[in-house]
């Protein structure tokens, strides 16, 4: 442990007394402060490359493995994938400590380690976690190993601040096209696109009356977590849409499931659907099982998105047989087309200020109300054309996202880099 660590894990154990002397913010100031340091320490004395033989062959999946998220779901879907491919793997998990962070997805715990006992690290981290990640670690976690960052990002420009991570770094793997094109814009290091396979079990004992929603009403739902900004998810552009497409209509309802849902945004959604009847809110901390069995009781899922850096959700949907309005732009479009979903036209804007993480002037969409409003009629009116966006996206998502082709992309991919050192020898 250097000096930088040992003096941030003396700040770690005395904080309960310093929160009571110093400010929040200039505690987190100094403690960045430090771990920049650290980490450009580590940078500038550089790491030993990857060696195939320091290490037995496998990998260890350092992640949110218990996150109650997107970014927790998707890496135990690595890991299903992992163990699916009979590929030796590690279980890693990264704890960020937010009181934000619900982490009680317990699902994999007999996999987890604190053992990096592999030659490859794949990290499925945020890049904003990055340094936290390092500080925690230590340097001997990387060296001897061939390290893999994999990144989701949901608009076209990538963060300045994430070149700082590339020298650590092997490789990058993204789960879609769009993200890896634009990384490519910004960095020489390999970057690979692995999209995510798809699974969504449900409860069949489950139905509408477990959520107390009506059996007799056609039902659009709607999903987004408070912590992935609202501005992004755009749950008021499906609300606009809903309003446009029924007015009063008593045979037709909205359903609106959030996550770490906060006082001022439940009353944001008071203002927004006024007069408006039959909405139903579920903020209840559900099980993913349960979220997929919602999913599946809903007539239709609603994602008028301005970006997606995958929308696994949308598969999820797909999968189990809901119909999907979405926009149609960014990662979605690369497992979504016409004929499996309602895609919806959209034009592009600008932010006109920082809507963190997001910096104002980027690009993203702003989807077309009306053409999402008369998805929603048809849907509801037309039963042929429903059936058919619904078969249809179940036989293409299970094939387009299935396991198989999950696990032969990811082995083929590991097989390479080995492939490749030894060549190199």
């Amino acid at each position: 442990m250097n000096g930088n660590q040992l003096i941030l894990k003396t700040a770690e154990q005395l904080k309960p007394m310093l929160k009571k002397i110093f400010p929040q913010k200039m505690l987190q100031k100094v403690k960045n402060i430090f771990m920049e340091r650290n980490y450009q320490r580590m940078v500038r004395k550089g790491r030993r490359p990857f060696d195939r033989q320091a290490y037995p062959d496998g990998i260890n999946l350092i992640g949110l493995v218990r996150a109650e998220m997107g970014l927790g779901q998707s890496c135990r879907l690595l890991a299903k994938a992992f163990e699916a491919g009979k590929i030796d793997y590690s279980l890693y998990n990264f704890q960020l400590g937010s009181e934000l962070l619900k982490a009680e997805d317990h699902s994999l715990d007999s996999e987890i380690s604190e053992l990096l006992p592999y030659n490859m690290n794949l990290i499925h981290i945020n890049p904003d976690e990055m340094m936290l990640m390092y500080h925690r670690m230590g340097p001997e976690c990387w060296d001897g190993r061939y390290n893999i960052a994999f990144w989701l990002w949901e608009l076209e420009e990538i963060p300045e601040h994430w070149k700082k991570y590339f020298p650590m770094l092997d490789e990058i793997w993204t789960p879609s096209e769009f993200i890896s094109r634009n990384l490519r814009k910004v960095t020489d290091l390999p970057v690979y696109t692995m999209p995510y396979c798809v699974e969504a079990p449900v409860d069949e004992q489950i139905d509408r009356t477990y959520f107390k929603l009506p059996e007799d009403q056609f039902l659009f739902l709607v999903m987004y977590d408070s912590n992935s900004t609202i501005e992004r998810k755009n749950p008021t552009g499906a609300i606009r849409a809903f309003r446009a497409a029924f007015k009063n209509n008593p045979d037709v309802g909205l359903i609106l499931k959030i996550n770490n849902a906060k006082q001022r945004d439940m009353e944001q959604l008071g203002r927004w659907l006024k007069d408006c009847p039959n909405v139903y809110y579920i903020t209840d901390t559900l099980s993913k099982v349960e979220v997929n069995s919602l999913i599946s009781l809903s007539d239709v899922f609603v994602s008028l998105h301005r970006a997606e850096g995958f929308g696994l959700v949308m598969a999820e949907a797909m999968i189990v047989g809901t119909p999907v309005i979405a926009t149609n732009w960014s990662s979605n479009t690369e497992f979504m087309n016409p004929d499996v979903a309602c895609m919806v036209d959209c034009t592009f804007t600008q932010l006109e200020k920082d809507s963190p993480p997001y910096k104002k002037g980027a690009r993203w969409a702003d989807p077309d109300i009306r053409m999402a409003a008369k998805y929603m009629r048809k849907l509801y009116k037309d039963r042929e054309f429903y059936e058919k966006i619904r078969q249809s996206a179940q036989d293409y998502i299970k094939e387009k996202l299935s396991m198989e082709q999950a696990v032969n992309r990811i082995r083929k991919r590991i097989g390479e880099i080995y492939e490749s050192f030894e060549r190199n020898l």
